[in-house]
């Protein structure tokens, strides 16, 4: 965070020993607004992605929760990543899980966008028009949520695991 950007609000611990709700919300916020890395889920690409996954789980048959937009699903996905990897040990792990899905999306989507020329730049979803089948096109956007979802995680988790455990994260390695 630079100079100019406020301090983060402190997580609050209720007395059953767990996150509260309301100053994790509270945290949430301030990284959506003050970093880049969790604002990208407010990125209109971002939003784009996300709708596309929402219909495609649909459309395939699988059960969506109706999320309003990617940032609410990224926030209710990080409150349940706190509540339920309660422990050092379980977010630890949890974090170093969402590290790994993070390099195997980037690494998928830098392979898939080299070989067939595609622009990062532009729509993802305009982007994978130029791919030869519906697998490729779905496998190129799903990495690319799955990318944009975990570097928001990663970041906003990293802060939480070093807050509430007084050290920073550090990932597993095995």
């Amino acid at each position: 965070m630079s100079e100019s950007v406020p301090e983060p609000p402190k997580l609050r611990i209720d007395e059953d020993g767990s996150v509260n709700t309301e100053s994790l919300a509270d945290l949430l916020e301030f990284f959506l607004n003050y970093d880049q890395r969790v604002a990208l889920v407010r990125h209109p690409q971002v939003e784009e992605l996300f709708q596309w996954k929402q219909a495609e789980d649909e459309q395939s048959g699988m059960p969506t929760y109706p999320f309003e937009n990617a940032e609410a699903r990224f926030a209710i996905g990080v409150i349940q990543s706190v509540q339920e990897n309660d422990t050092e040990e379980k977010l630890r792990r949890w974090v170093t899980d969402l590290l790994q899905a993070l390099g195997q999306a980037k690494e998928t989507n830098e392979d898939i966008a080299k070989s067939f020329g595609l622009q990062q730049d532009n729509s993802h979803i305009q982007e994978s028009m130029k791919l030869p089948s519906r697998q490729e096109r779905m496998v190129y956007l799903t990495s690319c949520w799955i990318e944009s979802l975990c570097t928001a995680e990663v970041r906003i988790l990293g802060w939480v695991y070093q807050e509430l455990h007084g050290k920073p994260f550090e990932p597993i390695t095995e």
